[in-house]
C-alpha cells in the first residue's frame, strides 16, 4: 500500500536526495495523516459520547490533534521549500522544525488538558457500557493507526526525516493508548471493575510524553545536534579517495533542515606539491563530492610533510606518546619548527567532551614532560581542540 501511494502520488520518487522531491513525500504524509485522523477523530468522539467514556473522548481529541499536527506539518513542508533569497541565503528548510515543535506543543496541551479531566473523573467515577460495533471501530482505529506508524516509518528511513519518524512515534503511542481503553472497556465489562479514568490518565500520560519526545527530536537540530555519522563517514571517505590528499580533519557540518547541509573540512596536502595543482584537486573535490552527497562543500587546504624523515620520526612519537596516554585522543596540523636549541613542535590535540579543563591541562603537561624525556630540546606548543563531528 505505501508503496503504491508513493509510486502514485511522488513523482521521481527515487531521487531521494533531492529536496523537491523529499518535499513531495512530506505532503504525501501530511493528506495521509490529515484524512486518517480526522476519520478516526469523528468515530471516536461518536463513540466516546454514546458510551460515555472519557478515554474514548481523550483519545479522540488526541486524533484531532493528530490532524492538526498534520496540516501545521504540510504548511511547515511547503514553507520549508522555498527557494533562498537576500535574507536566508540558506534557504527555509529549518521551517519543518519549527512547525514539528508548535506540534509537539499541542500534542503535549491536549494530553495536559485531559490529565486534569481524568484526576476529575477518579474522584466522581460514571459508569461505561460496552457496544459491540463501537468496540469494533476503536479495534479498527487499532489497526490504522499502527498502518500510519509503518508508513510514516518507511518514509521517515527512505529520505532520513526525522520529523516522518517522530510522525511514526506519535502514530505507536496511539497504538498504545487506544489498546489501553480497549483494555479498560473489555475489563469493565467482564469484571464490572471501572477503570476508565485510570486508563484515561495513562492516555494522557502517553500523550504528553509522545509530545515531549517530539520537542526533543526537533529541538535538538535547532539548538546545534551534531551531525549524521554516516554523512560525515561519507563526505570523509569521498574527501580522501581523490589522488593529492593525505587525510582530513575538523570537519564541521551545519543543518540548514532536512536535506539541507553545508559542510566544511581541513584536506592534507603534500607541502611540496605546487600550490595551484593541489588548488585545483581541492575545488574539484568540493564540486563533485558537495553534489554527489547534496551538500555545499568547502575545503581547506592543509599542507603537510610528507618526506622528510626526520619529521615523520617525531610525528609517530608523538603519535605512540599520545596514544599510550589516551587512545581517545588524537592530533592533526603538526609541524616542526627547529631552533637553534630547541625544536618546537607544534599541533592541534583534540580532546574529547568529557574532558574538563583540569584533564586537558594534565594530559597537556604530560605530553610536554615525556616528548622531552625523548628529547630535550621538543617543545610542545599545543591548541587544545574539539571534534564538531558526533561520534557513531
Amino acid at each position: 500500500m505505501t508503496d503504491l501511494l508513493v509510486k502514485f502520488f511522488v513523482r521521481d520518487y527515487e531521487n531521494v536526495e533531492d529536496t523537491d522531491v523529499r518535499t513531495r513525500y512530506g505532503i504525501l504524509s501530511s493528506i495521509v495523516g490529515i484524512v486518517c485522523n480526522v476519520f478516526l477523530f469523528t468515530a471516536k468522539l461518536l463513540i466516546g459520547l454514546v458510551m460515555n467514556s472519557l478515554a474514548i473522548t481523550a483519545d479522540a481529541f488526541n486524533n484531532l490533534s493528530d490532524a492538526a499536527s498534520s496540516i501545521i506539518s504540510f504548511i511547515g513542508v511547503k514553507m520549508a521549500n522555498k527557494p533562498a533569497d537576500k535574507e536566508h541565503p540558506f534557504g527555509h528548510g529549518r521551517i519543518e522544525y519549527i512547525a514539528a515543535l508548535i506540534v509537539s506543543f499541542l500534542v503535549i496541551e491536549v494530553g495536559f488538558t485531559f490529565f486534569k479531566s481524568s484526576i476529575g473523573k477518579i474522584r466522581n467515577p460514571e459508569d461505561i457500557s460496552f457496544e459491540l460495533v463501537p468496540f469494533l471501530i476503536l479495534v479498527l482505529s487499532v489497526g490504522v493507526k499502527f498502518w500510519m506508524s509503518a508508513f510514516n516509518r518507511k518514509l521517515g528511513n527512505r529520505v532520513n526525516s526525522k520529523v516522518m519518524l517522530a510522525t511514526s512515534a506519535d502514530s505507536m503511542g496511539d497504538v498504545v493508548t487506544t489498546s489501553a481503553t480497549i483494555l479498560s472497556i473489555l475489563i469493565c465489562h467482564f469484571t464490572s471493575v471501572n477503570i476508565d479514568a485510570a486508563a484515561g490518565l495513562l492516555v494522557s500520560l502517553i500523550v504528553m510524553w509522545a509530545g515531549i519526545g517530539i520537542a526533543k527530536d526537533t529541538l535538538e537540530p535547532l539548538i546545534g545536534q551534531g551531525a549524521d555519522p554516516e554523512l560525515c563517514r561519507r563526505i570523509k571517505e569521498q574527501v580522501e579517495s581523490y589522488d593529492g590528499i593525505c587525510g582530513t580533519h575538523d570537519m564541521i557540518v551545519h543543518n540548514y533542515g532536512p536535506g539541507r547541509s553545508m559542510a566544511s573540512i581541513h584536506a592534507e596536502v603534500p607541502r611540496d606539491v605546487d600550490i595551484e595543482v593541489s588548488h585545483e584537486i581541492i575545488d574539484k573535490i568540493e564540486r563533485e563530492v558537495g553534489k554527489k552527497l547534496g551538500v555545499l562543500l568547502v575545503i581547506h587546504m592543509d599542507p603537510i610533510e610528507t618526506h622528510d624523515t626526520e619529521v615523520l620520526a617525531i610525528k609517530t612519537k608523538l603519535n605512540h606518546v599520545i596514544e599510550a596516554l589516551d587512545p581517545s585522543l588524537n592530533f592533526h596540523d603538526f609541524r616542526v619548527v627547529r631552533g637553534q636549541n630547541r625544536i618546537n613542535l607544534i599541533f592541534d590535540l583534540v580532546v574529547p567532551y568529557s574532558y574538563k579543563k583540569q584533564d586537558s591541562e594534565r594530559v597537556l603537561s604530560q605530553i610536554r614532560a615525556l616528548m622531552q624525556e625523548i628529547d630535550a630540546r621538543y617543545e610542545c606548543v599545543i591548541n587544545v581542540d574539539k571534534s564538531f563531528v558526533a561520534p557513531e
